[in-house]
């Protein structure tokens, strides 16, 4: 069986595809892991849920942002923008049951029987791996449940963006989301950072990548992430895999074999669209 990590589909349901037949990806014997971002801004939202649902048991998702922004404009909460091109996923006879599906998709995952943890944003300078766990499986619970609206419309806002001073459940909530599928800076002191979005050398000094800031937290630990195409995949952290390359914008998706650490890439199909 191999193991295979997907960077930020986002809709790019052909490129996926493509990437898939280069491996020769079997349902029977392998699996595929996707760092979320699996909808919006992409041309076709409603395919790639679709056949990501159709994998089963050979697919380990996690919610991104935009994942999550789904289920707000499915709830009623927020408005889509033409620009996600999310009315076909939405107006789909089958939507009720793609969107009860992306609602059982956790926040955090741990490859079994190895010290590798994927996320769609990374994690957070003030926790360790055990509160991560902790409040990602917390936040879990209520997405996935019968009070799913009354939480998504908590989750907007960048505030608390300290943990120390989240202290309602609506508090932590809100950290946790924006923790694991928002944060790519954070201040020298921990904090969450969002309106930085460029590479690490175009930054300010007052901010660092959030796994500058985790090295004790992550030493024994391996962990795959999306969310920020400006890295293109690079980064010079031993054990941290960037897998957002930016397909949606034109560059590539990347696919990373896990046993031997192959990397394949499939170039943006924009151009034939």
């Amino acid at each position: 069986m191999a193991i295979y990590f997907v960077g930020d589909i986002q809709g790019c349901y052909s490129e996926l595809k493509a990437l898939l037949q280069q491996v020769n990806f079997s349902t029977e014997n392998d699996q595929l892991w996707v760092a979320g971002d699996m909808v919006a801004r992409g041309p076709n939202s409603y395919k790639t849920l679709k056949y990501l649902m159709s994998l089963g048991d050979s697919v380990k998702a996690v919610l991104g942002n935009h994942d999550l922004h789904l289920l707000a404009i499915y709830a009623g909460i927020k408005k889509a923008k033409k620009s996600d091109y999310l009315a076909p996923l939405l107006s789909a006879p089958d939507v009720d049951k793609l969107i009860h599906w992306l609602t059982q998709q956790p926040l955090l995952r741990k490859l079994p029987d190895e010290n590798v943890y994927m996320s769609h944003a990374g994690l957070p300078p003030q926790w360790t791996i055990e509160s991560a766990i902790s409040a990602a499986r917390s936040a879990e619970k209520k997405i996935s449940s019968s009070q799913r609206n009354k939480w998504l419309a908590r989750m907007y806002g960048e505030k608390p963006n300290d943990w120390y001073q989240a202290k309602t459940k609506t508090e932590k909530f809100r950290y946790t989301i924006n923790g694991l599928t928002r944060m790519r800076y954070c201040y020298l002191d921990g904090k969450l950072e969002f309106n930085c979005k460029t590479a690490p050398e175009d930054a300010t000094d007052n901010i660092k990548p959030w796994y500058e800031l985790t090295t004790n937290q992550i030493q024994n630990y391996q962990w795959i992430f999306g969310h920020w195409a400006a890295l293109m995949g690079k980064i010079n952290v031993e054990g941290l895999y960037a897998l957002d390359t930016g397909c949606v914008w034109g560059g590539h998706l990347t696919l990373l074999r896990w046993h031997d650490k192959a990397i394949f890439v499939e170039k943006s199909h924009k151009i034939l669209r």
